[in-house]
This record gives structure tokens, C-alpha cells and sequence, in this order.
């Protein structure tokens, strides 16, 4: 029996364009709330410290000349499905320059959706099977069927989050100041050099 695909045309059209998740982001910081069922202080907080966050990665990233290139030069038509939260802190170090790139190619549609709110999706995208986000699903546009995916995070910083799990030997968010600093020296370079490669494979798969 086939197994059915989780990614539909109903999820697509639920999904947020990057300017969409942008707006509803600032919107909820000025609101004071954040996305999903836990409106905790503490999960509030992460939202309105990665809305300063997501400012300042567009501001400092810029996209090397040679995924430049590679984007420009692709004759795809995709979707790049990306699961989110507006509380998770990887994903304001990714999504941006995720974006970046998805603005460099017309074959290419972002599109945003929250993770809790689809879980059938999520579990399809498992990372070590867990629930990691952001985590990037690379479709065809026309037929919906899965090309590639990416994420949680980049290679460097998965590591770290996995040998941590395995040992942890410091309180979890001296762990994440760790993390964050590693992304806040790294400026988007991996994750570039990431997707330079996962662009000629995809290309191939298509």
C-alpha cells in the first residue's frame, strides 16, 4: 500500500509567504503571545527575542556569489514547505536566509506552515524522530511529490544539539546561548554551503 502524502494542496494553500509569517510575527510580539497552545511567559519571551532576532539575520546576511548563480540559473518549478514556530529559536538564525534564497528564483514558492498545526506533515519530516523545526520539505509545484528536505538545523549545530542530548553536562539554556553564538559567528555561511549542494541534487531528482 502506497503511503499517502502528507502534503496537500489544502496544506499549501494554509501556508504563510515569508512576508505573511513576517507580520504575523510582529503581530503576536505586539500582542504579547506567540504561536500554539503554551502562551507561557517564558515562550512568549523567545518569540519577541527571535523577532530581534529574525531583524537582525536579514539585516547581516548576505548570499555568497556562487548559490547566487546556482539559484539563478535553476529551471524548477518547487515548493519549499517549511514547518515552523514563532517560539523555536532556530528558526530565525535559518528561515531568513531561506527566504533570501527563495527570492532568487520565480520557480521557487516559500511557503510557511506551524508545526503543531500539522502534525501529519511533521511526522513525515521526523529528524532522529524528533519533532526539529525548521524543517524544509522541497516538493514538486504541479504534483506535490517529494523532492528533498532539509533541516532542522545545519550540520555543525545538529551536532551540537545531539551530543548534548546524549551528555548533557551543562543547564539546557547555557546550551542555547552555545547554539545561538555558534549561528551568531557562523552568519548563515553553512547553511548556504548546505544548499548549494542540496540544489544539484534536487535538481537531479526532479
Amino acid at each position: 500500500m502506497t503511503k499517502q502524502n502528507p502534503i496537500t494542496p489544502s496544506v499549501i494553500k494554509q501556508g504563510q509567504t515569508y512576508t505573511e509569517y513576517r507580520e504575523m510575527m510582529e503581530q503576536l510580539v505586539a500582542e504579547g503571545k506567540t504561536t500554539g497552545t503554551n502562551q507561557s511567559e517564558s515562550m512568549v519571551g523567545y518569540t519577541a527575542l527571535n523577532w530581534r532576532r529574525t531583524l537582525r539575520v536579514e539585516k547581516t546576511v548576505s548570499l555568497n556569489e556562487a548559490l547566487q548563480t546556482a539559484l539563478k540559473n535553476l529551471e524548477v518549478s518547487w515548493i519549499w514547505l517549511v514547518l515552523a514556530e514563532a517560539w523555536c529559536g532556530d528558526v530565525p538564525a535559518n528561515l531568513p536566509v531561506i527566504a533570501k534564497m527563495a527570492e532568487l528564483n520565480d520557480g521557487i514558492q516559500l511557503k510557511i506552515i506551524l508545526r503543531d498545526e500539522h502534525p501529519d506533515v511533521m511526522n513525515a519530516y521526523l529528524t532522529n524522530g524528533g519533532k526539529g523545526i525548521p524543517k524544509l520539505a522541497c516538493v514538486d509545484a504541479d504534483t506535490l511529490e517529494p523532492i528533498g528536505s532539509w533541516g532542522p538545523r545545519p550540520a555543525p549545530a545538529q551536532k551540537m544539539v545531539m551530543d548534548y542530548k546524549a551528555n548533557p553536562t551543562e543547564p539546557y539554556m547555557e546550551f542555547v546561548k552555545k547554539v545561538q553564538s555558534w549561528y551568531a559567528k557562523d552568519r548563515g555561511k553553512t547553511i548556504q554551503q548546505e544548499f548549494l549542494a542540496l540544489l544539484e541534487q534536487w535538481r537531479i531528482r526532479d
